[in-house]
């Protein structure tokens, strides 16, 4: 029963840790945005770093918890912002209100989203390891194809879907009230920009939220437990399928809500930008902040986005070059034996400061050792 407490706290605490860091970023964004000598370049990354950090989120639930390996998640975030976006286009005359008709697009997108993400989980997560990494890729390239072949128009009639250029032409329109909403490859454009920081962090905070309650419910260890041991898990009667499809359905919902932010932060919404470069920089996140850890995938989003754009000014000929350089010292460092060494030790010796039970273990020095084992093998925030 000690043993839990202390488990407890500890989570307790590495999950206030994580809510100071959005809530110092929030406050960072709210002074920035006041300051008349801003930069608006930095200002218009504050709605963009909100959407990769709810994307690094939710794939890290797929990579990090469920421990399954998916390069189609930015499938998921297409769909959502295209759902996202029509749906603003089409009810921006009855809606008015941007507090409404924004709320509900995301639920829309997200939604979407999250039946997509059942239905493409159902046949894929019997697979494992690369074959399923193959094919989630091939499903997000086939999302992002089939919506770059939509047309959907809206005129004095209502409005008419086309999926292809043939049957677009094809299409009885009148002319003179004839409006595109998708034209295929363009995409959308127009769609209303009501994307803001302050939805940004609300919805990081939710995703946040609700992962984070979720790997520590009755749930959340089933998922953990077919991670670490399938055959295991289904021995004691854990339905694998059911579990599998929460976790992917779950991080294919927040990845369309992030498509919805990122979608009403453009004015033109193209599907080519949701190709597979994006998954893959969505999992470089994930890597590099520490698979299985929300805090270190919310960080590794923030300076892995910003820093690019950051670089444009003084070194702008170099700038991929510094960001390449960056992302190997970090990938060593993350993965480099005698730098976890240093961290359990540094670890060790600040519960040693505080008096806590590694001063009882300094006498041997077993016991803040031990305490640094127990603490790594938790899930972190």
């Amino acid at each position: 029963m000690k043993k839990m407490t202390t488990t407890l706290n500890k989570t307790t605490k590495q999950n206030a840790i994580t809510y100071a860091i959005i809530f110092a970023c929030f406050v960072f964004c709210i002074i920035y945005s006041g300051l008349p000598s801003g930069s608006s370049l930095i200002k218009g990354l504050f709605v963009p770093i909100c959407a990769y950090v709810i994307m690094a989120l939710s794939l890290n639930l797929t990579v990090g918890i469920l421990g399954e390996l998916s390069l189609g998640h930015a499938g998921f975030m297409c769909l959502g912002a295209f759902v996202g976006s029509t749906f603003s286009m089409l009810t921006q005359e009855i809606l008015t209100s941007v507090w409404v008709r924004f709320p509900l697009a995301i639920l829309l997108g997200g939604a979407v989203a999250a039946v997509a993400g059942i239905l493409i989980g159902i046949p894929v997560l019997r697979l494992k390891g690369d074959y399923l990494a193959i094919v989630t890729l091939a499903f997000g390239e086939i999302i992002k194809n089939i919506v770059n072949n939509i047309y959907l128009v809206k005129d004095v009639n209502g409005v008419h879907f086309a999926l292809g250029v043939d049957a677009y032409n094809n299409m009885e329109l009148d002319d003179m009230t004839a409006e595109n909403i998708i034209n295929g490859a363009m995409g959308i454009t127009g769609a209303p920009r009501d994307s803001n920081y302050i939805v940004g962090f609300v919805l990081v905070l939710i995703t946040l939220i609700v992962i984070l309650n979720l790997v520590q419910s009755r749930a959340g260890r089933a998922i953990m437990a077919i991670r670490d041991n399938r055959i295991a898990a289904e021995s004691i009667g854990i339905n694998i399928t059911k579990y599998k499809l929460i976790a992917f359905s779950i991080s294919a919902m927040f990845a369309g809500m992030a498509g919805v932010l990122y979608g009403h932060n453009l004015s033109s919404l193209v599907a080519v930008k949701f190709d597979y470069n994006l998954s893959i920089l969505v999992l470089v996140f994930v890597v590099l902040g520490g698979i299985g850890s929300m805090r270190g995938s919310i960080i590794a989003a923030i300076i892995l986005t910003a820093l690019p754009e950051l670089l444009r000014g003084s070194f702008s000929d170099y700038r991929m070059l510094i960001y390449a350089i960056l992302l190997i010292v970090m990938m060593l460092v993350n993965n480099n034996e005698n730098m976890a060494m240093y961290k359990e030790r540094f670890k060790s010796y600040l519960h040693i400061g505080k008096g806590g039970k590694g001063s009882k273990g300094s006498k041997g020095g077993k016991g803040g050792t031990k305490a640094g084992a127990e603490e790594s093998q938790e899930v972190s925030a």
